[in-house]
């Protein structure tokens, strides 16, 4: 007889007995002091990076989404660290800090569209006379070739602006996905019925996380599309050095909960809980230990790979590092867009009306400019048809 239950929940787990590992501390004494050390640097490091932004902001359409990325990192750690501390409400917070990680690609992605061009409206130009399109990267070039080539669902779109449309569209979405899962999530804990320790179809879990995972896909090869198609243009603002500081982060925070969760479940059993190591230290303090500690590095990176010097008044005319940033943007107004003490460049950063409103294009798009974007201008020109 099927069982509804879930008998896999943290809630009514409670830490007791841990043998001493280090003089009289225990695993998870020893490591809530780790984690509370490494989340305090992190959050200095990165308050820092972001305040600088916010004395010297510039540019608010670059810096607006610089700010939230950086924001990235002091979310994780206080996730992770209230995770560690309160094991058995671990899954609240680690959905919730999961859900910023689109954000945080979404603010990437328009910030390497505002290095092209300042405006929706210039960068629409900007990639409507763009040629040639790159193919796209595995494994869909793959798909493209059995399933119809250059006139099949997998087709590299012969306008550049199309193509710009479908990689919008594409990272907008997992927003919303994220955002309406996350409540899922959430809501579903409550009434437990999501049981996140249990991949049995009739409870969330593992349907909240298939629908993450295929949307996060999608949004994280539309970003890597688009990298590898402008790399060259975007150059001198270091894009790999910026792309690789979200990857990692993304990447370690998803793989070492996960593998640690297939080590630790009933099937394979590998790791296993003993009198120095009890079962919630393992599944829930392990993975946030980890992130703790590697957040505290990461807010160290993100001080080379998004720096606030470039930014500064003046900057832009001392070459160096700051020539990166050409003259004459339309929004390079000078030192007081920040507001007092940086205040009104914080608001800025975080009223997300802009990225609800580049979903609500997106989604249009797909509904309706898709059905008429051989209207445009640029699928009159003789290029490679894709």
């Amino acid at each position: 007889m099927v069982n509804f239950t879930c008998n896999a929940t943290m809630e009514d787990l409670r830490i007791t007995g841990e043998l001493p590992i280090a003089g009289s501390m225990n695993f998870h004494e020893l490591g809530l002091i780790i984690c509370g050390g490494c989340t305090i640097l992190a959050i200095l490091i990165s308050a820092y990076s972001i305040w600088m932004h916010a004395l010297n902001y510039t540019k608010p359409r670059e810096q607006r989404h610089i700010i939230r990325i950086l924001l990235m990192i002091p979310i994780y750690a206080v996730a992770r660290f209230l995770s560690f501390w309160f094991y058995y409400h671990s899954v609240y917070f680690s959905v919730i800090s999961d859900c910023y990680e689109a954000f945080a690609i979404a603010s990437f992605f328009a910030l390497l569209c505002h290095y092209t061009s300042p405006t929706l409206h210039s960068q629409k130009d900007y990639f409507r006379a763009m040629h040639p399109i790159k193919p796209w990267v595995l494994p869909v070039n793959w798909f493209a070739k059995c399933c119809g080539g250059q006139r099949g669902i997998w087709r590299t779109p012969r306008s550049g602006l199309t193509w710009f449309n479908v990689v919008w569209a594409g990272i907008y979405q997992y927003c919303f996905v994220r955002v309406a899962m996350t409540i899922t999530a959430v809501v579903t804990q409550y009434f437990d019925v999501y049981c996140e320790g249990s991949n049995m179809p009739w409870f969330a879990h593992i349907w909240v996380l298939v629908i993450n995972a295929v949307a996060v896909t999608i949004a994280m090869y539309l970003l890597i599309q688009f990298y590898i198609q402008l790399r060259t243009d975007l150059a001198e603002h270091s894009p790999f050095l910026k792309v690789l500081a979200i990857k990692l982060v993304i990447f370690l925070s998803f793989w070492q909960t996960f593998i640690i969760s297939i080590l630790t479940s009933s099937t394979f059993s590998i790791l296993n809980a003993n009198a120095y190591l009890a079962f919630p230290d393992l599944y829930v303090g392990i993975p946030s230990l980890l992130i703790c500690i590697e957040m505290a590095l990461f807010a160290v990176f993100h001080i080379f790979a998004y720096p606030h010097k470039p930014y500064r008044p003046g900057a832009h005319h001392s070459g160096g590092e700051a020539a990166k940033y050409p003259t004459g943007d339309p929004d390079d107004y000078g030192p007081n867009q920040g507001g007092f003490l940086g205040a009104r460049a914080l608001l800025d950063a975080l009223n997300p009306w802009d990225i609800v409103k580049a979903f609500g294009r997106g989604i249009r798009w797909m509904f309706v400019g898709a059905r008429r974007r051989k209207q445009d201008a640029s699928y009159a020109r003789d290029v490679r048809d894709a």
